[in-house]
C-alpha cells in the first residue's frame, strides 16, 4: 500500500519526480499483474525464502517489465568475492538483476536467510492444534449420561433391545419429565466431557501466536493474539515494515537509476493509522503558517 515515489535532490530540498519512469515503478512494474501484487509477491518471498530475484526487462534502452523470477527456479552462487545467480540455464551478474533480501546471513550479507526455519516449529504445532481441535468437535464419544444396568444381559445383545429399554424407562414425553426406572436394576450418571478449556488448546495456540508475532517483528493483533494499540502499531511501522520498505526502495535506486540526484522512496504515511481529524490539524497549521498551499492540503488528505 505504500506510494513509490521518485525524488529528486535540489538546492531546495528533495522534490518529488512525476514521469513515464516513475509511473512505471508505481503504477505498472509487471504486465502480469497489478502493482500491489507484484509487491506482495516480492514481500512474502523475502520473509518466507529469503530471497526475491526481480529481472528488469528492457527494450531499446528503456525499462519494460520488472519480472519477479519464482525461488524454486532460481540458483544463487556464493562466492568469496561476490556471487551469481542461475535461472533457466543463465548466469546473471548481481548488477543485472534486482535482489531483495531479509534477514540476510552473517557469512554472505548479500544472501537472505527469511523465517522458514524459525516459523517450522510454530506452524507444526499450529497444524496440530488445529487437527486436535477438528478430531474433538468432530468426536461422537461425548455422552453426558451414562446409565448402569443391573442385569437384562439378553435383552442388551441387540440395538434393537437396547432401544426398547430406552423407551421403556427412559425416554419421556415431555422435556423436565423425571425417570421412573428400577432402583435396584438401573443407576444413572451424569458425565461432563471435557472441553477445549481442559486440554488448554486456546492457551497453546496463543502462545504460538505470540511467538509468529515476535519472529516478524509484528504486534500480536496482526496474527489474531491480543487488542489493538495505536502506538504499537506505530511503533511496529517503524522498526519492522520501514527497514523492509528502505531495502527495497535502495535496491531500486542502486540498480535502476544513473542520475546521482535521483533516489527512490517508499512513502509509509498512510499506514501509521492516522485518523481524519489528526491530519486536518496538521494540514491546518501547516496553512496557515505558510509551508503548504491549500491544494497541497487537500491532495495530503485526499
Amino acid at each position: 500500500s505504500m506510494t513509490i515515489y521518485l525524488m529528486r535532490n535540489t538546492k531546495d530540498g528533495d522534490v518529488r519526480v512525476k514521469n513515464e519512469l516513475s509511473k512505471k515503478i508505481d503504477v505498472n512494474p509487471y504486465r502480469l499483474t497489478t502493482r500491489q501484487n507484484w509487491m506482495q509477491g516480492i514481500v512474502k518471498n523475502m520473509l518466507i525464502e529469503g530471497n526475491q530475484i526481480v529481472y528488469p526487462q528492457t527494450s531499446g534502452g528503456y525499462l519494460e517489465d520488472l519480472k519477479p523470477l519464482p525461488p524454486s527456479a532460481v540458483s544463487i552462487q556464493n562466492r568469496i568475492d561476490g556471487y551469481t545467480v542461475q535461472f533457466n540455464g543463465r548466469e546473471y551478474d548481481p548488477d543485472e538483476i534486482l535482489h531483495f533480501i531479509v534477514n540476510p546471513s552473517e557469512d554472505y550479507p548479500w544472501y537472505g536467510l527469511g523465517y522458514r526455519a524459525a516459523l517450522k516449529d510454530v506452524v507444526n504445532n499450529l497444524k496440530q492444534a488445529s487437527a486436535t481441535k477438528k478430531g474433538f468437535m468432530e468426536s461422537k464419544w461425548k455422552p453426558s449420561v451414562i446409565v448402569k444396568v443391573d442385569s437384562f444381559a439378553d435383552a442388551f445383545g441387540s440395538p434393537e433391545g437396547r432401544k426398547k429399554l430406552l423407551q421403556e424407562y427412559i425416554q419421556s414425553s415431555e422435556a423436565g419429565e423425571p425417570w421412573i426406572i428400577p432402583a435396584e436394576q438401573f443407576s444413572v450418571e451424569q458425565v461432563k466431557p471435557l472441553s477445549l478449556n481442559d486440554l488448554a488448546i486456546n492457551d497453546t495456540v496463543e502462545l504460538d501466536k505470540r511467538t509468529v508475532a515476535s519472529i516478524f517483528g509484528v504486534p500480536p493483533y496482526v496474527v489474531g493474539a491480543g487488542t489493538y494499540s495505536k502506538d504499537e502499531h506505530r511503533h511496529f511501522i517503524d522498526t519492522t515494515i520501514m527497514p523492509i520498505a528502505k531495502g527495497i526502495a535502495q535496491e531500486l535506486t542502486k540498480k535502476l537509476l544513473l542520475s546521482t540526484d535521483l533516489y527512490f522512496k517508499l512513502s509509509g504515511r498512510a499506514l501509521y493509522g492516522y485518523d481524519m481529524a489528526e491530519l486536518s490539524n496538521i494540514g491546518q497549521n501547516l496553512y496557515v503558517r505558510g509551508i503548504m498551499t491549500g491544494n497541497e492540503v487537500r491532495d495530503w488528505l485526499d
